[in-house]
């Protein structure tokens, strides 16, 4: 699988990136055994990148992606996780009193999430990551969702991550948004190596395109896409989709089946064509896509080897969907 180096880091990154947030027990549990045949699946598919966070099951997707990767060689593959959010262990009391999802994430109640962008912060959340993911450094560190906190971000927690980088326990650095505006300061008033956005690139928002990425390909950073399918319009159109994690409108659920129409119409399915589409621009290093099982990862990565024909992409356009 076609590998690309992170803007000017020595960090490189496969196209296509497995998101462990699934295997977090993301809105749903899933047992061990399951989740460790994902990430074997994703290696026997040619997948060298894997990305997770403190915040995805409140550890457990950092700890069972460490486990999993233990016995493979560590120069072989590429972690990203993410900073900006430390996990608190709550009391027994406190713990026995909280019910149901923490987050979105099926797992006990065991900490409270707590944003801190501070300096200490993000050293102590890398620090508490690394035990949990069983490494001694690790590629790549996003500050995430900093939507709320850019004072803190621009101020203690990017500088932080500088540090760290000159200092070998980080790779490369960045930051991880379903925003553009804010990954786009970043690019023009940091030194980040990459960002990671998430639903903004995808065949139905474009936004992206306006001034995240010419800045990108200005300054030779790279743009790691997640989110492609727009949390699930993209992979099944139909009645009932989910766009962004709330129910699909009408206008886009009637985009998605006429795009899907076109794509059939070439013999290729929507789902490699979204997955395709960002891999079109100059500065997109790879997609990632959140996969919960070995037939997912599976799936994935065969429709990322589906040829989609430049008719396809002509057609789309002289629609007016694209």
């Amino acid at each position: 699988m076609r590998q690309t180096r992170l803007g000017q880091s020595a960090v490189e990154i496969t196209e296509l990136a497995f998101g462990a947030a699934a295997i977090g027990n993301l809105f749903t549990e899933v047992d061990p055994e399951q989740a460790a045949a994902a990430v074997d699946a994703a290696w026997d598919e040619g997948i060298r990148y894997f990305d997770t966070a403190p915040h995805y099951g409140l550890g457990l997707s950092e700890r069972r992606l460490g486990e999993a990767l233990r016995h493979r060689p560590r120069d072989a593959y590429t972690v990203s996780t993410k900073a900006g959010r430390l996990l608190d262990p709550l009391t027994p009391a406190e713990a026995v009193a909280r019910h149901g999802l923490s987050d979105g994430f099926a797992v006990p109640h065991t900490h409270r999430r707590r944003w801190d962008f501070s300096a200490d912060g993000i050293r102590r959340s890398i620090e508490d990551s690394l035990g949990r993911l069983g490494l001694d450094r690790v590629d790549i560190v996003y500050l995430h969702d900093p939507d709320d906190h850019g004072e803190a971000a621009f101020r203690e927690g990017y500088p932080a991550l500088e540090r760290l980088r000159a200092e070998g326990m980080v790779g490369a650095i960045g930051a991880g948004m379903n925003q553009t505006a804010m990954l786009t300061r970043f690019l023009r008033e940091t030194d980040v190596d990459a960002v990671l956005c998430a639903g903004r690139l995808t065949l139905l928002d474009h936004s992206a395109l306006d001034a995240l990425l010419p800045e990108a390909a200005a300054r030779g950073r790279s743009v790691v896409v997640g989110g492609v399918f727009n949390s699930g319009l993209l992979a099944d159109p139909r009645p009932g989709a989910t766009y962004d994690y709330a129910a699909a409108p009408a206008t886009l659920l009637d985009r998605a089946l006429r795009m899907r129409t076109v794509a059939e119409g070439h013999g290729v399915p929507l789902r490699a064509v979204a997955l395709r589409y960002p891999l079109g621009h100059p500065a997109v290093a790879g997609v990632l896509v959140g996969t919960r099982s070995a037939d997912e990862v599976r799936d994935a990565a065969a429709q990322l080897r589906t040829p989609v024909p430049d008719a396809l992409w002509d057609d789309l356009r002289t629609e007016g969907l694209l």
